[in-house]
């Protein structure tokens, strides 16, 4: 079996580097499927979005809140929510560069297996709410991953094709040991959808003041619980997931667009200039107009 699996992961490797020249992001015409390849990688913060999460070669460090979670051929990691998180690449060199995939979650394909193809009992027993797992990743799931990927040599064969691939790899994690945890993030009223209820309304409103009875109440929670339960998904306070959305995409448009610290301050919500340079440099550890002249000088070299 572990001749299966080796071989497996050595065929996609080799699938992997190939787009991605084991250097860079590769954003496949695959809906959903994005291929990593990475030589060094420092911490970077990101919104990490649901989906299933792959590493063939190399480990990736993933940190939410105090909790810290590593990935690598051995295991791979499944999120149920748009999580604040800060990643890094480790065993990784030119020689050797990380490589990787993550599919993100259809959920609605996902309801669809569980409806078509019920699970025994024993799968869908009750599992503590959790934002990040991690899974046993097998021969036949990198197999998987190989045919779903290997269709990028046959573009024409991808829209009928492609949507029967990710079926069998959403199938096979729900039947896996962690496929509770799938079960119950796509499961309507768990205490992980009102909360992905709430991150979705909090991404495309991040501007506004945010009255959190309000959202609370959007999702059908009382304050207290929809604060608790916030929290425990995401390590943060309503509040700070508010600022975090707001600080990243204020550096975004810093780096992205050239606009100076204090318009990309009013452009994400914020009255004062000033607060937004504290909140800024208390978060990334330097001011923003530091910060971006840093990664423009990096980007250029």
């Amino acid at each position: 079996m572990r001749d299966d699996f080796e071989q497996a992961r050595v065929h996609l490797v080799a699938r992997i580097a190939r787009w991605t020249g084991g250097s860079k992001q590769y954003d496949a015409p695959i809906a959903s499927l994005c291929l990593w390849g990475a030589q060094t990688d420092g911490p970077v913060n990101c919104m990490l979005e649901p989906a299933i999460a792959i590493a063939v070669q190399g480990t990736k460090r993933t940190r939410l809140g105090s909790q810290v979670y590593l990935y690598d051929k051995q295991r791979f990691l499944i999120t149920s929510l748009d999580l604040p998180v800060v990643m890094e690449v480790e065993n990784a060199s030119p020689n050797s560069p990380y490589l990787g995939a993550i599919l993100k979650l259809d959920l609605r394909m996902i309801s669809e297996l569980m409806i078509e193809t019920p699970q025994p009992p024993t799968r869908r027993e009750s599992a503590p709410d959790r934002s990040i797992v991690l899974g046993e990743t097998t021969a036949a799931l990198l197999a998987a991953f190989d045919r779903l990927i290997g269709l990028l040599e046959e573009p024409e064969l991808i829209p009928v094709l492609a949507p029967l691939i990710q079926r069998e790899i959403y199938y096979r994690i729900l039947r896996s040991d962690v496929g509770k945890y799938m079960w119950q993030m796509a499961s309507i009223g768990s205490q992980s959808h009102r909360i992905s209820q709430a991150i979705t309304w909090l991404k495309a409103n991040f501007r506004e003041p945010l009255r959190v009875k309000e959202l609370a109440a959007r999702v059908g929670m009382s304050p207290s619980r929809f604060h608790h339960h916030f929290h425990h998904f995401t390590s943060m306070s309503p509040l700070q997931f508010q600022k975090w959305l707001r600080l990243v995409e204020a550096r975004r448009l810093m780096i992205m667009q050239g606009l100076n610290p204090s318009i990309a301050a009013y452009e994400v919500g914020y009255d004062s200039a000033s607060q937004f340079s504290r909140e800024y440099t208390r978060h990334f550890g330097t001011s923003p107009r530091r910060d971006v002249d840093g990664v423009l000088r990096q980007s250029a070299s």
